[in-house]
């Protein structure tokens, strides 16, 4: 005869109670976290896109930047979206998100000339880093943890506008 354990009743609502009284992001928190996900991740997007067709002058500077720009992107926005689990959110990374939601204007098809990628490059820098500094007090008011991941990533990226769009500028 073969003894059988039943297993504790108590197991699967301890398991509940352990995730019930962890912080959880309010919906105001999840929501400006989303923005900033969608913006890094059309960032990562366009960054390829211009990395793949920039032609002309300093050419192999600005294609390993805007490697350097896109890593940075998918990493902010892995940053983004396990703090959004983390805080039992959802983030949302889907392709149709991404298009219905990004405030970054579309990337031009076809080739474009350096000068012409540094400043489209810059702008959307630029537009990553307004988004992040919009959201930044909802933010902080609800998790100043995640503002401090908002912060590093504003650093960078307003950095990486600074020294890209430094390319076209004369004194």
């Amino acid at each position: 005869m073969t003894d059988t354990l039943e297993r504790p009743t108590t197991a699967k609502s301890s398991r509940k109670k352990s995730t019930a009284s962890a912080f959880t992001a309010p919906k105001k928190l999840s929501d400006a976290l989303q923005k900033v996900l969608v913006e890094l991740l059309e960032l990562q997007l366009q960054g390829k896109q211009a990395h793949w067709n920039v032609v002309g002058k300093n050419f192999r500077d600005l294609h390993l930047q805007l490697d350097e720009i896109i890593d940075s992107a998918r990493e902010f926005a892995d940053v983004i979206a396990e703090r959004m689990r983390a805080l039992h959110s959802v983030p949302d990374g889907r392709s149709d998100t991404i298009a219905a939601t990004t405030t970054l204007p579309a990337y031009p098809a076809g080739e474009t000339d350096t000068a012409e990628t540094v400043d489209l490059i810059t702008a959307r820098l630029q537009a990553v880093a307004h988004t992040a500094r919009s959201v930044h007090d909802t933010v902080d008011d609800a998790d100043p943890t995640s503002a401090d991941i908002l912060h590093a990533i504003i650093e960078k990226i307003e950095q990486y506008a600074w020294m890209v769009g430094a390319e076209n500028r004369t004194p």
